[in-house]
This record gives C-alpha cells, structure tokens and sequence, in this order.
C-alpha cells in the first residue's frame, strides 16, 4: 500500500472514530459506514486518486456506475449519505475546500405499483362462501368484499357508510337506484355505481341485519353492534383470502386498485376511472396504465410466437 492509500485509510478510520465515540452511533451504524467509505476507496484508487482530490464529477461517474451495474436506488442513496458525512467532517476538519458530493442526488426511487389481483383472483374471492362464519358473519363479509372490489372503495369509506341517508351520515348506500354516495379524501363527496351482483349481496346483509342491532347507524357493524374498524375490514378479508384459497393475503386497497386495473382493461377509458375512484388529478390514476401495459405485455409473451428470443 503506497503512502496516499495508507493516508486515505488513516482518514477512514479517524473518521469512524469520530461516528464510534463523538457520535455515539450503534455499531451497525458505524459497520455500515465502514461499507461505504471502502467502496469509495476503492474506487479511488482505481483511478490512482486521493480520497481529498475527489471531485464533483468523480462522485457523478461513480454512482452512474453502480446504476447501470444493478444497484438499487435506495442502495445508491444509502451509500451517498455515508460519503456526505465523511467529506463534511473533512470539511470541518480543513481538509477540503468543498464537499464533492454536496449537489449529487441518488437516481429516483422507482414508484411501485399497485398490488391488483388477477380477475380470476377476484372473482373467486367475490364468490367465495365461508362455511366457518355464522350466516350474520358471512353474509355482511360478502358485502363488504362485493363493495370494495365492485365500487372501489377505500375502506375509509366502506365504514364510513350508514343504513340510511341523513344529515348527518358520511356516506350511505341507494339500494333502489344501486349507488352508493361516499364521502372521499378532502370531505370530497361522490356517487359510484353499484353493480347487480353487490345489490343482491347487501340486500342479504341488510337482511340478517335487520334481526339485531337495529339502533346502530352504520351500515357494517361488529359483533357488538358497533361499526366496523379498518383494522377490522382489514383482518376480515385477510382471513377470508386464505380461506377462499388465494396466494397472498388480500387488504381492501388491493380490491380498489384491482377494481381500477380490471376496468381500466375492460374500458380503456382512463377519465372515468379518475372518477370513479375521486381522485382530483388523473396523474394519480394513470399508475393503472402502467398496471394495464403489464397485463398486455404478459399476454403478449405468453402467446405471441415472436416474444422470445430463440
């Protein structure tokens, strides 16, 4: 090791030194700095450069590099924060003029998409009869599925509904007219659609219903006559996906984004999805494009004779 790397190593480990002691950083902490700051001299040192002549431009082709070469961006922002810290304490030390990777940013963490189910996924889920529930039980969980993935409903909504249309309710279902008005993100109200086969479902429900707790305003209640909690829509569809045999376990937003996926394939009509779901700006629903453009690129590489490279 010639004298510049053995003086670059000696800076690493004052400055570990400094993150241990002064800092009072947890020992991973101070491991995964370790990490970072070696590959940072590694990569001086290919090109035969001090870690204190490293330069703006030196920063830019490193981290282009780990990108193309597979690196996350989270890792790549992970590993740019470590090397900020190093060059700000050398900074503070001056023992560089300026901070190379003061204006470098990650590369933008790729937004993931929404998990939507399969149609066949959903219809099954739809059409699933639990014999473990009660009749009560069952029949008000088959409504509430019935309404998040037929209308797209937020579970805030979902609970939010009441049996009857009043001053004072949030939301409440038309059973006659088959809509359902709801009361959205920013006190924002809308009316959806509901379909035939959710109608049926809830006019089971309200029927079962009807023979107990007949004072409680709300739409879906618990056990205890009490309206339902989103923990407890959520714990009820997990338990009810496995049961109806589905490979992951289902929470309510999932049936709203498939509920958008499946009628953004079926219609193409991308501004009444941003209805229907009471989105204000339709950027935030064409996420379900990219979710649409997946599904004709699957059937593509599944039947198309050209798809793959021989």
């Amino acid at each position: 090791m010639d004298s510049s790397a053995h003086h670059d190593q000696a800076l690493v480990e004052r400055y570990l030194e400094h993150v241990r002691v002064e800092k009072r950083l947890a020992q991973r902490t101070v491991e995964l700095y370790a990490l970072d700051l070696h590959k940072l001299t590694q990569q001086a040192q290919a090109g035969a450069l001090p870690l204190q002549q490293v330069q703006n431009a030196h920063i830019r082709r490193w981290v282009a590099q780990m990108h193309s070469g597979g690196r996350s961006a989270r890792g790549i922002a992970l590993i740019l924060s470590g090397w900020r810290g190093f060059y700000v304490w050398l900074g503070r030390q001056g023992l560089i003029d300026s901070n190379p990777v003061q204006d470098v940013r990650s590369p933008k963490v790729g937004k993931p998409l929404p998990k939507a189910l399969s149609v066949d996924d959903s219809v099954q889920l739809a059409t699933f009869q639990s014999l473990r529930n009660s009749a009560w039980m069952e029949a008000r969980d088959a409504a509430m599925v019935e309404l998040l993935y037929g209308s797209g409903l937020r579970v805030g909504e979902l609970i939010g509904l009441d049996v009857q249309a009043s001053a004072q309710a949030r939301g409440w279902v038309d059973v006659p007219a088959g809509e359902a008005h709801v009361l959205g993100k920013g006190s924002k109200r809308r009316t959806v659609p509901v379909g035939g086969k959710a109608i049926e479902s809830l006019q089971r429900w309200l029927s079962h219903r009807a023979t107990q707790h007949a004072e409680e305003s709300a739409l879906f209640v618990g056990r205890n006559g009490t309206r339902l909690t989103a923990q407890s829509v959520w714990q009820r569809l997990k338990s009810r996906s496995r049961e109806a045999g589905l490979s992951t376990p289902v929470h309510p937003h999932m049936l709203r984004h498939s509920f958008a996926s499946h009628l953004l394939q079926s219609s193409g009509d991308l501004r009444a999805v941003q209805e229907l779901l009471g989105h204000a700006n339709i950027t935030t629903t064409q996420v379900y494009t990219r979710l649409d453009f997946q599904h004709l690129a699957s059937a593509y590489d599944a039947a198309h004779p050209r798809a793959k490279i021989k």
